[in-house]
């Protein structure tokens, strides 16, 4: 019996994810990017314990955090350096930060030693319900399963009708990665908020440091390149060595939260951004991409009625996954929104809110989430790693 075959359109972390998922469970996979090459923009990557339990499921775990640092504490503080909030990190509630492209390439290597077909400069133009991916060559490509992984701007999705809204929000960001500042904890996390900016320091390798900046979308200097030094100097003096540091090959982004009507549509299913891209407050929006394919990957495998099986499997995921793009929405709701003359009340509430239970359930409530296909202690599952791979049957329809 041949395997079951899957068409992804987009080769981002989602679509890879739920590509070596899929193989692993046994499925002929191909995965279509419309770059000419596999690249993977961006800096550092907050990996919470569910994007880490998925990565090990899908065996790229160790690959992918080879040179990550260990996080033990995410602060708040204000533009002075005293704290306002404070995370901790356990054994079995982690937090790694590696480079978002260590990330990328152990998924990359997963992907391929399972037998997935990757293909470059091959861009999808739309998806039909019956699992038609048609692609800008012309080919019209038959699956059992067609995944839009294609980000959230993704022109499939609109095609299917799926777009709910998309915010554009009120916040743009910034991401780079600097050398290492001497003189700073490597583990810990610190999240400076000055009004409406933040400048947030990580640890991401031995050498290197991840930072993030965000200002309300309307500051022409904060989203100036070459990067303004002088206004981040200006807005964060305690860390005005890292801000030294601060280098030119970096880019602006608009953070939005997209929402769909629905993930599925007859045999095709929309994941990641796509599906629920969302702002990166929580540094949740990959770790909720990889649960979400490890659970779809899980889910259509053992169904005789994939449709049917999609639908099930956004009842199952979808409220979770609406929790945590409600909390990272209202994050940033309350730094940009609160008013500027109130700043040492927001103060106060950020501290009453840490001594919250309810609270800190419901903010830390995805990062403890275990996702489908891996086990209650951790340890790794690589079922369908030895599966003969099948290839997709069907000449040009399948191209």
């Amino acid at each position: 019996m041949a395997a079951r075959h899957a068409e992804i359109a987009g080769a981002g972390l989602s679509g890879l994810m739920a590509a070596t998922r899929l193989a692993q469970l046994g499925w002929s996979v191909r995965l279509h990017e419309r770059g000419s090459e596999l690249r993977m923009f961006g800096a550092g990557i907050w990996l919470w314990e569910n994007g880490l339990r998925s990565l090990e499921a899908a065996g790229a775990l160790d690959v992918a955090v080879a040179r990550a640092q260990v996080i033990k504490e995410w602060r708040i503080a204000d533009s002075r350096g005293r704290t306002l909030f404070s995370r901790p990190m356990t054994s079995d509630d982690r937090l790694l930060l590696p480079p978002r492209a260590d990330l990328y390439e152990a998924l990359i290597q997963r992907a391929e030693k399972l037998g997935v077909d990757i293909v470059t400069s091959s861009t999808a133009i739309a998806a039909s319900p019956d699992g038609t991916l048609e692609l800008e060559s012309g080919h019209r490509n038959g699956a059992d399963l067609v995944i839009v992984a294609d980000g959230a701007f993704s022109r499939l999705r609109e095609g299917l009708l799926c777009t709910a809204s998309i915010d554009y929000g009120i916040e743009a960001g910034i991401r780079m990665l600097i050398d290492r500042s001497p003189g700073y904890p490597d583990d810990v996390c610190t999240e400076y908020w000055n009004d409406r900016w933040r400048l947030l320091y990580n640890p991401c390798t031995d050498g290197q440091d991840y930072i993030f900046l965000s200002a309300p979308v309307s500051d022409e200097r904060a989203r100036q390149m070459p990067i303004d030094r002088d206004l981040w100097r200006e807005k964060f003096p305690a860390v005005a060595d890292v801000i030294e540091r601060f280098t030119e090959a970096s880019r602006w982004d608009r953070l939005v939260n997209v929402r769909c009507r629905a993930w599925s549509a007859g045999n095709v299913a929309i994941i990641g951004d796509a599906a629920h891209a969302m702002p990166p407050n929580l540094g949740q929006a990959a770790n909720m991409a990889f649960t979400n394919a490890m659970s779809l990957a899980d889910a259509v495998t053992p169904a005789a009625d994939i449709p049917l099986a999609l639908r099930d499997w956004e009842k199952r995921e979808r409220p979770l996954t609406d929790h945590v793009q409600r909390f990272s929405y209202y994050y940033g709701f309350f730094l940009g929104r609160w008013p500027g003359n109130l700043l040492a009340l927001r103060a106060d509430v950020l501290r009453v809110l840490q001594s919250s239970a309810w609270f800190e359930q419901a903010l830390n409530r995805g990062a403890r989430h275990i996702p489908a296909g891996a086990s209650g202690n951790g340890s790794p599952r690589h079922p369908g790693d030895d599966a003969r791979r099948m290839p997709a049957q069907g000449g040009d329809d399948r191209w």
